[in-house]
């Protein structure tokens, strides 16, 4: 089965996306594992955009992009993929029972985390795809 264009930076996107999510709901479950549910989870969210969107910025920096620009392109190529991404991640997180409620600690914490991190890249590959088929997401950048 060969893979076309669009669907391998669909790909490529979404595991840079991926990334910055990974690291922003991780930390977030971290920090607020004490916390109500529902602030540990918007903050989780919060953590997934700051990362999402810094990992982009520090990219396109390298590449050379001025600053603002750097900005505008960051908010222009993630924020539909973090979106996509955080919808579908939390929402398994509060479906898997006991997920929402595990400690670092607990292997529910890590697999449960795992596989709803999984299906949100299944789920935002098409969209990232539909993105750079309407020319939103590419620009030729890699981070």
């Amino acid at each position: 089965m060969r893979i076309d264009t669009l669907t391998q930076q669909a790909i490529t996107h979404t595991r840079h996306c991926l990334t910055g999510c990974a690291i922003g709901e991780v930390l977030g479950m971290a920090i607020g594992q004490n916390w109500n549910n529902i602030l540990q989870t918007l903050l989780g969210i919060l953590l997934a955009f700051f990362f999402g969107y810094l990992l982009t910025f520090t990219g396109a920096r390298r590449k050379g992009l001025a600053t603002t620009e750097a900005i505008k392109l960051a908010l222009a190529v993630d924020t539909v993929s973090i979106i996509s991404m955080v919808v579908v991640d939390n929402t398994l997180e509060w479906l898997i029972p006991g997920a929402i409620n595990a400690h670092l600690s607990n292997l529910l914490f890590w697999w449960s985390q795992a596989l709803s991190l999984l299906v949100a890249f299944i789920f935002t590959v098409p969209v990232n795809r539909a993105m750079i088929a309407r020319g939103v997401g590419s620009h030729g950048h890699h981070h």
